[in-house]
């Protein structure tokens, strides 16, 4: 018998969990038409076979029709859903793994105009900033016809047959009811009265329990501690989890700290990359003290460490690694196969949450094939015939290329002009914030070295470089430079984000910053000199800051900048730079016409994305079989590459990542997986 904290069972009610590790309620964004269909049940089937003891489908899904979707959630309140949780769940139990829901009304965390345009509702008339919805403050009516919508749904559930549901109670409407500054109501669910506040959380378990008997798990996720000025507090959190468990409805409780009102306030409820690991863990564990009643938790647990020493401390039943099972959904079988350092790490990056913010699904920034576990493989199947594979650019596009390409079966052999691997990333990683990322590297640089990947480092290969290697396939991923085009001229006086975070330029002491891109080299390179004490403004000629780096992944940046008083500057083009004595003389203009600026600065730093670094691919095109075509198709298809333009061609060739064009992490990756999956 194993002593691994993490691999002892759990006794909840009748339910034995095979393991401590569960995957915590969450909104994927992947449902059709509200429902659960093939590419949900996938994700969660791929995770149930990688060990994982629960997984907790939906965050949420919504009970009512007044309760619109904010995040592609799934519809509770939809007979139809019934087969498709079913088959969700009966095929996630063949492989051990049991199965639950969490079911919600989203309350003021939601708009009027999604849906069936109907007013989003709350216990008062206060905006949720996120979503800028003023709601409906509620009736009589609505909260008898909801607390019988929760009973419906989670009748349901155990219809499907679910091991169990859970009550979301932070952010929705369920936990407005408690909250002194969100419920206005009189009468018996309003006023000063905890007991008033607390009935409508208490007449939903009651209709509940009504519906589904006492043997079916019902639990909930809930506020313990608001964190904010006027907010629910940690000994509110304590009277509200005494009631919650004395009133023997409860099996379980799942612990929140913090509010959700505010993309900073979330980014604390579920810290991004360069934040504090765990930072809930400790009071998630006081709670349980206090509780004496099953507790789980998750917040930025991204390492097995963290969650074993969560279990073996005594501060949680069970412990929530949802992020981390985005990035690696095979974490419990790779521990029991004694391979945890193969643990594809989760880095932080929040691809995931918030591309769902964004009305997107959710993707992973290391893993390519999350999400699209019914196209792309995360266990890379053998070629039937052995080959010899060459790749240039040992960035994570090249990189993948190289692992994907040995786990074929593959001799890989790859040449990167620099002494390390890394690209673009190492560069990204010069920021102490954003040094999680070159876990991407690593990952899979061990990884190729595992698999008996050969690297030629300080090698610029050129075409006869790779000529002499006779490879049957050769891969260009190169990656690309920054564009520094000024349009009305002064390209020579501008330098770029890369000189700026290389080292290579110093900052100065007046600057303005153009970003184009929109992406996180702006805002590093922003941090960095304003860190100096220099006085910054970063301008675009977009309507929003920075759109490539989303809500949650830019909270810590904006923190830092607007400590330091930089400025931002929206809906403003750069247009010329020219030199005026010491001193650098900054034409801006608008797309909208008809005005114009000047800003003297002593520098001016562009972030125009990258250009092609191609060169070589168009040296190699003449000498291939393919001329370097990519068939569309087949590649979106999952088919193998075998077109043929050049019948005298001694190889293929691709060209993957930024060497193709200036997109992100995820697309040079993703090339990188489904071509080389079936080469």
């Amino acid at each position: 018998m194993t002593q691994d904290p993490l691999l002892q069972p759990f006794q909840l009610k009748h339910l034995t969990l095979k393991n401590r590790l569960m995957i915590t309620s969450h909104e994927p964004a992947y449902p059709e038409d509200g429902l659960p269909t093939d590419r949900y049940r996938a994700y969660h089937v791929e995770r149930a076979r990688g060990g994982v003891a629960l997984t907790m489908t939906a965050g949420s899904a919504v009970v009512s029709r007044d309760s619109p979707p904010a995040f592609n959630n799934i519809l509770a309140y939809r007979d139809e859903v019934v087969p498709h949780m079913k088959a969700l769940t009966d095929a996630c139990h063949d492989h051990g793994c049991a199965v639950m829901i969490q079911l919600t009304h989203l309350g003021w965390r939601t708009r009027w105009d999604k849906g069936d345009w109907l007013p989003s509702l709350a216990p008062g008339h206060t905006r949720e900033p996120a979503h800028r919805a003023y709601p409906k403050k509620m009736e009589d009516w609505d909260i008898a016809r909801i607390i019988q919508d929760y009973a419906d749904a989670a009748e349901r559930m155990q219809a499907a047959g679910l091991d169990g549901i859970e009550l979301e109670a932070y952010g929705h409407l369920m936990d407005a009811f408690w909250s002194s500054q969100l419920n206005h109501l009189d009468g018996p669910y309003g006023g000063e009265s905890f007991d008033n506040r607390l009935r409508f959380a208490m007449d939903v378990l009651s209709a509940i329990r009504a519906r589904v008997g006492d043997e079916f798990i019902v639990g909930m996720r809930y506020v313990a501690d608001e964190d904010k000025q006027g907010g629910l507090t940690r000994e509110d959190g304590i009277e509200i989890t005494r009631r919650l468990k004395s009133c023997g409805m409860v099996d379980f409780l799942n612990v929140i700290r913090g509010h959700v009102a505010t993309d900073a306030a979330l980014t604390d409820v579920i810290p991004v990359q360069g934040m504090r690991s765990s930072p809930h863990l400790d009071f998630a564990g006081e709670i349980r003290a206090e509780a004496q009643i099953p507790t789980f938790h998750a917040s930025k647990i991204q390492d097995v460490a963290t969650a074993r020493h969560a279990i073996a401390t005594g501060k949680l039943d069970m412990v929530g690694m949802t992020r981390a099972h985005i990035a690696e959904p095979h974490i419990i079988a790779k521990i029991m196969r004694g391979e945890e350092e193969r643990i594809r790490p989760c880095v932080g990056a929040n691809y995931c949450l918030d591309r769902i913010y964004q009305g997107g699904m959710a993707l992973c920034l290391h893993n390519p094939a999350t999400g699209r576990e019914t196209e792309q493989p995360h266990e890379i199947p053998p070629a039937d015939t052995r080959g010899r594979v060459l790749v240039v650019g040992a960035g994570p596009a090249g990189l993948e290329a190289a692992r994907v390409s040995a786990a074929r079966g593959h001799e890989v052999v790859v040449h990167e002009a620099a002494n390390e691997p890394g690209g673009q990333v190492r560069l990204t990683a010069q920021t102490d914030r954003r040094k999680e990322m070159i876990q991407l590297i690593q990952w899979r640089f061990e990884e190729c070295q595992r698999l008996g990947v050969s690297f030629r480092f300080n090698s610029l290969a050129d075409a006869d470089t790779v000529r002499d290697h006779a490879p049957d396939i050769a891969i260009i991923a190169t990656g690309g430079l920054p564009h520094s085009e000024v349009p009305g001229g002064g390209e020579d006086l501008v330098i770029t984000a890369w000189d700026i975070l290389s080292g290579d330029s110093q900052p100065g002491s007046n600057v303005l910053i153009y970003d184009e891109a929109g992406d996180f080299a702006a805002l590093q390179a922003a941090e960095k000199i304003a860190a100096t004490g220099a006085k910054v403004e970063i301008m675009t000629r977009d309507r929003s800051f920075s759109p490539e780096v989303m809500g949650m992944s830019l909270t810590p940046s904006m923190r830092t900048l607007q400590k330091h008083d930089v400025t931002f500057t929206v809906m403003w083009r750069l247009d010329a730079v020219r030199r005026e004595g010491n001193a650098l003389l900054a034409t801006i203009g608008s797309d909208y016409g008809g005005v114009q600026r000047e800003r003297k600065v002593d520098q001016v730093v562009v972030n125009h994305g990258t250009r092609p670094l191609d060169d070589l691919y168009f040296d190699l095109r003449p000498g291939s079989s393919n001329l370097g075509e990519v068939d569309y198709d087949a590649l979106i298809e999952g088919r193998a590459q075998d077109l043929t333009r050049n019948r005298d061609g001694a190889y293929r060739l691709f060209r993957i990542g930024d060497a193709v064009a200036s997109r992100n992490t995820h697309a040079a990756i993703f090339d990188a997986l489904r071509l080389c999956k079936a080469l």
